[in-house]
């Protein structure tokens, strides 16, 4: 195994060595790239207005719609082409938070940290009510609580407990990490998906949870409770938020749930459970937006000139969507202000790309890579019959930043071996910002999964952790005081030289062979 990964690494350097040495790197136009990206940079004014200005940005609410519409026009203003918002299909419900208030009023004043789960309704005006402990392993279990939960509070039993913890909230990776990244062997493909076994103990379990749920809000419902009390994950008064209901236009009727911090959560339960008679109070307006349930990503282009290579495209973007709790800075505004500083950087060189640069801001990201899937399915292909439309043979690669305020440190091949001397050569001159890996690594969970699966070359940035798995990610505490200045101006760059180099390059992106249909798979 030692020798198989010496032989691995001696075959890699070698490659990297002869490629480096052809791929020429435009010195004079990555300094100008640093020149604008870190001594004139507008990333934090753009992250500003995407988070503090927009608000909460949770898929189909008007908080995505104001921060796409000022994205649309601020990309205009920097001179971009076709700057518009481009429909991909039906979402469904938009939701927005319009009131939040909660308290335990007994056996004393407390006011709780608690965030409206996404997609439940509100209280219809203040309530105040004694909080009952719901014990309930079966549906029969229920029967006892028949008529005793009429606008009470309803709270769950648990053996969670908050554990400390003596490790930072916020890392860097190490140089040991960057480098296990760097030496990485590829990852094997899955040979197809393996036949699913529904007697799983594990899916059995989940099934099992599930029907259990979706009986106990039932139950509920028609019990007419006040409200639910859930405990959210989270520490130190961070809730990590979740939906308590689909955004379908088809959904079932739920009860108006808030996600309660684990320190009030466990307060309330450890009161009630000890016998103290505890009560709180709530008023909670939320609202349904039904009057448009299409998803819309944000599209704009600095157009190719050269003749042979313009209608070839080079695609850079990031989700604008996010979750509720707070204003999504980390999680994506920080992504999406990084792409859109890209452009503008370009713009602000007066670059003239040969390939065409485009960039898309995606939508419901968070709810399965919605927008990005579509948009995939709309101009490339279909992954499930991989039938390819024309646009596929033109698209050069695509590069995603979705992980967070931190500094670029490298980039994810997604098993593209090809390509990874070529991005070796366009780090070089960013080692002194700390950026230089290449993995052949694999990396999931955003949008560039949705390009890699009709094989098209898509890749994901290697960015530092900072407090994102922590502390930020989906939670009340995301907001625009958790980004980096320092980061974001370096990621830009970094972004804004791969793109003028992609540009440029006589040949495209080497590509990977297609996958299989996903249909065809077992």
């Amino acid at each position: 195994m030692k020798l198989k990964l010496l032989y691995t690494c001696i075959v890699f350097t070698g490659l990297t060595g002869s490629v480096l040495a052809q791929e020429a790197v435009d010195q004079a136009a990555v300094q100008k790239i640093r020149e604008e990206g870190l001594n004139h940079s507008k990333v934090m004014e753009t992250a500003f207005y995407l988070t503090d200005v927009a608000g909460p940005r949770l898929a189909g609410s008007p908080g995505l719609k104001r921060a796409q519409n000022w994205a649309v026009n601020q990309l205009k203003a920097w001179g971009m082409s076709n700057a518009k918002l481009e429909p991909w299909g039906k979402f469904g419900k938009g939701w927005e938070v319009q009131k939040n208030y909660a308290a335990m009023t007994a056996p004393y004043y407390h006011a709780i940290i608690a965030i409206p789960k996404a997609w439940t309704p509100g209280t219809n005006g203040p309530i105040k009510s004694e909080v009952v402990l719901v014990k309930a392993d079966t549906v029969t279990d229920l029967d006892k609580y028949k008529g005793k939960l009429q606008g009470k509070v309803v709270i769950f039993d648990t053996e969670n407990t908050l554990n400390r913890t003596f490790k930072p909230d916020a890392a860097r990776y190490t140089d040991e990490e960057l480098a296990e990244m760097e030496n990485a062997e590829a990852q094997r493909g899955g040979g197809g998906r393996r036949a699913f076994d529904r007697n799983n103990p594990r899916f059995v379990a989940m099934m099992k949870a599930r029907a259990m749920r979706g009986a106990l809000n039932e139950f509920l419902i028609n019990e007419k409770v006040g409200l639910i009390l859930s405990q959210a994950r989270g520490t130190d008064g961070t809730v990590f938020t979740t939906n308590g209901a689909s955004y379908a236009d088809t959904a079932k009727a739920v009860a108006p749930e808030l996600e309660t911090s684990g320190e009030d959560y466990l307060r309330i339960l450890r009161l009630v459970k000890a016998g103290q008679h505890v009560e709180v109070e709530a008023d909670i307006k939320t609202r349904f937006i039904t009057d448009d349930m299409n998803g819309y990503n944000v599209v704009a282009e600095i157009p190719g000139t050269d003749k042979t290579l313009k209608d070839q495209v080079i695609m850079i973007g990031g989700h604008l969507d996010s979750w509720h709790a707070a204003t999504g800075a980390t999680d994506n505004a920080a992504g999406s202000a990084v792409m859109m500083e890209a452009m503008r950087i370009l713009k602000a060189i007066d670059f003239k790309p040969k390939r065409t640069i485009r960039i898309a801001l995606w939508s419901s990201e968070e709810q399965g890579l919605f927008g990005s899937r579509n948009y995939v399915l709309n101009h490339f292909g279909d992954p499930a019959t991989m039938k390819l439309k024309p646009e596929q043979a033109k698209l050069d690669a695509y590069y995603n930043l979705d992980n967070g305020t931190g500094k670029i440190r490298g980039i994810y091949l997604q098993g593209d071996s090809a390509a990874g001397p070529i991005f070796k050569a366009w780090f070089a001159p960013f080692k002194d910002l700390g950026a230089s890996t290449v993995t052949i690594r694999n990396t999931g969970g955003t949008d560039h999964q949705s390009f890699d699966a009709v094989g098209l070359p898509g890749f994901q940035f290697i960015q530092d952790a900072i407090d994102y798995g922590a502390r930020t990610h989906h939670s009340n505490q995301d907001t625009y005081d958790r980004l980096i200045e320092d980061d974001l101006k370096q990621a830009a760059t970094i972004v804004a030289s791969f793109v003028y180099n992609t540009s440029q390059r006589t040949e495209m992106i080497p590509r990977k062979p297609l996958p299989e249909p996903r249909g065809a798979r077992r």
